[in-house]
């Protein structure tokens, strides 16, 4: 069995789209997946499954989140060896430590492409932020005292918002640390 991560977008945010953590880990093992976990509020799932087809995982789980809330959720499926890579891949800024910055890994739901996002987003505002492309991933910095000056903290505003879920750096390390803990 495989160890793999499901990111969901738009969940509990400002009072809407509410997803107990309960029913999600319920609906994940109704569909036959193992070792569930949830992890924060936002949508995190690290699971085990013997099927390794991450596009028809990621559209029962859509159908059947759907179906149970009522509503679309959104979400991408990576393996711990995807997220590893992720990780292991990041640019030297793109670092947890550095407390000026908040660091965000941009999360692509198929059937988007990293490209598309690029071009609709556009060049990354120097002054204020930093953005690189990586393997399976968007990885994008920006300062916080001129956050709402960046360019890329606009993507809920724009046509690609129901194509990406961001994570915060420290969430996605942290869901590294439980993904590995799983696999053992």
């Amino acid at each position: 069995m495989k160890t793999y991560i499901a990111l969901l977008r738009g969940i509990n945010v400002g009072g809407k789209h509410k997803v107990p953590m309960a029913d999600l880990k319920q609906i994940f093992e109704s569909l036959g997946y193992t070792s569930v976990k949830t992890y924060i509020n936002s949508g995190n799932v690290i699971f085990k499954s013997e099927n390794e087809a991450l596009r028809s995982m990621q559209e029962a789980l859509e159908r059947a989140l759907k179906d149970f809330f009522r509503f679309e959720i959104p979400l991408v499926i990576i393996t711990l060896e995807q997220l590893e890579q992720v990780l292991n891949e990041a640019p030297a800024w793109w670092d947890k430590t550095n407390k000026a910055y908040y660091h965000t890994a941009i999360f692509i739901i198929p059937p988007a492409r990293q490209d598309d996002i690029i071009e609709v987003m556009g060049e990354a505002n120097a002054e204020f932020e930093s953005v690189q492309s990586g393997p399976d991933v968007i990885y994008w910095s920006a300062d916080l005292q001129n956050y709402s000056k960046s360019r890329w903290s606009k993507t809920a505003s724009t046509s690609i918002n129901n194509c990406v879920t961001l994570r915060t750096a420290n969430t996605v390390y942290k869901l590294l640390e439980l993904s590995q803990k799983l696999k053992d």
